[in-house]
């Protein structure tokens, strides 16, 4: 990136300078093998080490960036500055119908660990439907941006000017900003995302609702889809009366808490110090994010069984290359800071909103009654398979879904 400022969106090319690949070989090479502890080369204990070793020797031997470079590149990508901050996006506009209303925009928010990696395959059907099948009245104008601090958008901008962590609901007020001032769309959007994306996607949805503007154009968010809960309801546990399957739920989402977010406490707590291993060992960083990836994955153990060695690297690689493994993890800090965790007292996001829930992602998808304690649900879809990484898992599913539930509400018809 250079200094010069990007007050509107600039064409951006991802080129990786040789150096930087030269110097990764040669991290590599050196890497140290750490000591197993004997369990069997399950994942109980962390990252297999003997799937570690092969991960490391497809990196040196058997993997190709320039491959994932053009992957990016095919997508018309941006630079914008919305303030102090700088964002990266992809932005595919849909396939225009005469007569018809134009592309919903639609924005796609990845998470931790994810990247804009996760959204590549789904950008066209979703943009295009009629080369996939589908019917080009469903398509969307895609935005995938990459989130402060991720990949090529710039560390996180406080209120004060500082480089620091900020919370979900600031970048929400970012995304807003990036589709009605940088874009100047005068017409309502969407929103997709699991993990970070959906609590980015709920607040954006919470405090950027559909409106009338002075000109008689509507603006805001016309419908939200999640594959994660991005908010908690606001209410008191120990005085809200709870269904059955909701303190069923309750009770196996507690179960499994501390073992499957432990990661959470050390990066929000010392994001610094854990960035600093991070940014300084390529494969600390597959270690760490890969782990995630087989735990979080409906992959039967192994993360093989759902991603490709090269697709796993490709994730990990934006994190290495772009130097932003230690700044990503500051969104957990930030979210900490955040003065609103949860929804107030007696609010819901009342955007219409879809569920998808996957069956194996990190906590059990909650049952539709306390969904709609926090959303207006419109649509909620149990899935037959897939997991946390729903775009790289099951996109057929995940895209299938977004279509359905969008198409009513562009065309002014409610949700069942």
């Amino acid at each position: 990136m250079t200094d010069a400022r990007h007050e509107t969106p600039d064409p951006f090319t991802v080129d990786i300078p040789e150096r930087a690949l030269i110097d990764l070989d040669e991290r590599l090479r050196r890497w140290r093998p750490p000591v197993a502890i004997a369990d069997g080369g399950s994942w109980a204990s962390g990252t297999d080490p003997g799937f570690l070793a092969d991960l490391v020797d497809h990196w040196r031997h058997g993997y190709d960036w320039n491959r994932c470079q053009e992957a990016i590149n095919r997508w018309p990508n941006y630079l914008v500055d919305i303030g102090p901050q700088r964002l990266h996006f992809i932005r595919e506009p849909g396939t225009d119908v005469d007569g018809a209303p134009r592309p919903l925009p639609l924005l796609l928010t990845h998470g931790w660990p994810g990247s804009i990696i996760e959204f590549l395959d789904i950008i066209e059907p979703l943009a295009h439907p009629e080369r996939h099948g589908g019917d080009p009245l469903d398509a969307f104008d895609v935005i995938v941006p990459s989130l402060p601090g991720y990949g090529f958008s710039g560390p996180p901008i406080r209120d004060d000017g500082s480089i620091g962590p900020i919370g979900p609901r600031a970048i929400a007020g970012l995304w807003h900003r990036l589709v009605h001032e940088k874009l100047n769309y005068r017409r309502p959007y969407g929103l997709q995302g699991g993990d970070w994306g959906a609590v980015v996607s709920s607040w954006a949805a919470f405090d950027h609702p559909l409106r009338a503007e002075e000109d008689d154009s509507t603006s805001g968010v016309l419908g939200l889809h999640i594959n994660m809960m991005g908010l908690r309801p606001g209410i008191d546990l120990d005085k809200v009366d709870l269904g059955p399957d909701e303190r069923t739920w309750l009770a196996r989402a507690r179960a499994g808490l501390d073992d499957r977010t432990a990661y959470q406490r050390i990066q929000a707590t010392r994001p610094q110090t854990l960035g600093v291993s991070l940014a300084d060992s390529p494969v600390g960083l597959a270690a760490w994010i890969g782990e995630k990836f087989q735990a979080w994955s409906d992959c039967s153990g192994d993360p093989l069984n759902r991603f490709s060695m090269d697709l796993l690297l490709d994730n990990i690689m934006v994190y290495w290359l772009t130097g932003t493994a230690g700044t990503a993890t500051w969104l957990y800090r930030g979210a900490a800071d955040q003065k609103e965790r949860s929804l107030p007292s007696g609010r819901r996001v009342e955007t219409p909103t879809g569920f998808a829930a996957f069956p194996a992602d990190l906590l059990p998808s909650p049952p539709r009654p306390w969904l709609e304690r926090a959303y207006n649900l419109r649509r909620h879809t149990v899935m037959p398979s897939g997991g946390h990484f729903a775009a790289l898992e099951e996109p057929k599913l995940l895209v299938d879904d977004i279509r359905a539930f969008f198409r009513p509400l562009r065309f002014g018809a409610a949700n069942d």
